[in-house]
Formats: C-alpha cells, structure tokens, sequence
C-alpha cells in the first residue's frame, strides 16, 4: 500500500489544468470560488495541511507561522518572489519554501519594453535611432556584475554606484526582487537624481520605489513620465497616479506582467514539481532561504 497523500491546501484558483493534475497527485483542497482567504482561513490552512500553495497576495508573517500544526512542513509560493512569506520563521519551525522563479522572465519583458514606448511615445523616433534593438545602450547596477560573456552580449554596461547611474540615465526599468534591502531602493534621495528628461518603468515590485516621492515628481514635471505594472500598496491604486494618468504623465496597467496562460501553467507545474521532490525525500529545485534575500 503507498504512501497516503499529502494533504496540499491551495489558497486562489490555479489554471484548470494544474488544478486536475494537484488533485491526481495530493489530497488537494481548491479555492474553488476564488475569493482571496482571510487570516482566519489562512490560519486555519497551516493547522490542517502538510502543504499550502499561496500567492504572492497571501501574507504569510511569523504569527501566522506560529500557529500551524507540527505536520505543516511545506509553503510552495505560486510566484516569483516570496516577499509575502517570511521566509526565517518558516525555517525556524522546520518548514521549507519554495517559489517559482524565471517562469516570468519573458513575459516581463515584452511588458517592459512595451511600457517604455507607451511612456516614450514623445520620443519614439530618437529611441528607435539609437541603435541596436530600440536604440537603448544598456546600463545595468547590480550587487555584483553579470557574467562576462553576458555583459559583451548585450553590450552592457556595469556601475558600481547606483546614484551615479540614475544620474546620466533616460529611462530606468526596475527588475529587481522585493526584499528587506530593496525597499524604497529608489528612495526620495535617489529619485532626485534623475532628470526632468528621465522615464520610470517598474514591473517588479511597487514597494521598490518610494511612490509618494515618485507621484510628486511627476506632478510638478521633475520626471518626463512612468510606466507601472505594479505599485506599493496593491490592489489600492493612488487617485493621484490615477489623475496623473488621464492627464497622460504615466501608464498605468493592472499588475499584468504575469497574466499570460502560458506563464501560469509555468508556474503551476513548477509548484507540483517541488512538492513532488519534497515529499520524496528530497531538496526541491526552487527551495528559498534566508540568506538568498
């Protein structure tokens, strides 16, 4: 006789095809209606299951932790980032996290690179002069400089500081994770860098840029414009960026860089291939710790 299932507990609607393949493989709980769980239920999830698969919406914090059963041992994110999992606490209990990273990549990017001609439609025929792809030399800061052959790909170029970077760029796109050390990494201080030539465009994290110093800017012409994907207290959009928006200074969508089917199937099968592996004994490919953050 095998292995009884593991009891998986899933907090939002999954594509149908990931659904049906969770329930073939776990003793699976669906969130059939979709509405997004309250604390309570949450709670309750960590009591019950072996494993929950939250969403990057779910906020899974040290009191939440704290109150699941000793047979709670798995937290596989449905997402990129796991800035809504506090990730020590869970390893402090003995539970592993895992995510699902570089399924977004591509989709990311189309978005970006869409949002930055949205936003600089102005200047359109100056960016598909400027040479290469649309006329963009790369410019990149980072903990530590990509790989060399990467670099010489793309032609890019590395700074070691960030501040004098945004000092001499046009547009800024943020691609970096949400993390303690990234929140407002672009600051009021830093945003002042920029010019009143300079364009935003953020895909990532909205709590990445400080965006009441960011809205302020826009409003008084310091920055050309802004394209947001994403922003710092979702799902809540600022009525100003809103006003902004119709006056036509940014390009507001509807946190959609992940929205295609084909990266949540991506995602979905990532999930089900990490909890396979950790009920098998073994270290799951997507495993987060804190050091990684």
């Amino acid at each position: 006789m095998g292995r009884k299932k593991p009891l998986v507990i899933v907090t939002r609607k999954l594509p149908g095809v990931v659904e049906t393949r969770m329930c073939e493989l776990f003793d699976t709980r669906l969130n059939i209606d979709d509405k997004p769980m309250p604390r309570s239920a949450l709670a309750e999830a960590l009591r019950a299951a072996e494993v929950i698969v939250p969403t990057v919406t779910d906020r899974i914090d040290a009191e939440l932790i704290e109150l699941a059963g000793p047979q709670m041992k798995l937290i596989a994110n449905f997402g990129n980032g796991v800035d809504n999992i506090d990730v020590t606490a869970a390893l402090a209990r003995g539970m592993t996290v895992t995510n699902t990273p570089g399924v977004l990549t591509e989709d990311t990017a189309d978005m970006t690179m869409a949002l930055i001609l949205a936003v600089a439609r102005r200047i359109g025929q100056a960016l598909a002069e400027r040479a290469k792809a649309f006329g963009l030399q790369i410019h990149y800061h980072n903990r530590r400089p990509v790989a060399a052959a990467i670099a010489e790909a793309l032609n890019a170029t590395y700074w070691e500081s960030l501040d004098q970077m945004l000092a001499r760029m046009d547009i800024i796109s943020v691609n970096c994770p949400h993390t303690p050390a990234t929140y407002h990494l672009l600051s009021a201080r830093r945003l002042k860098y920029l010019g009143p030539h300079a364009i935003i465009v953020n895909t990532a994290r909205g709590e990445i840029i400080d965006e009441t110093a960011l809205t302020r800017m826009l409003e008084t012409d310091e920055l050309a414009g802004a394209g947001l994907d994403v922003f710092e207290h979702e799902p809540a959009v600022s009525q100003k960026l809103v006003r902004l928006a119709n006056a036509g200074k940014v390009t507001l969508l509807p946190h959609m860089g992940s929205a295609t089917a084909e990266s949540r199937i991506d995602m979905g099968e990532k999930v089900i291939i990490n909890i396979r592996t950790f009920m098998d004994g073994h270290r799951p490919p997507d495993r987060v710790l804190p050091a990684m953050l």
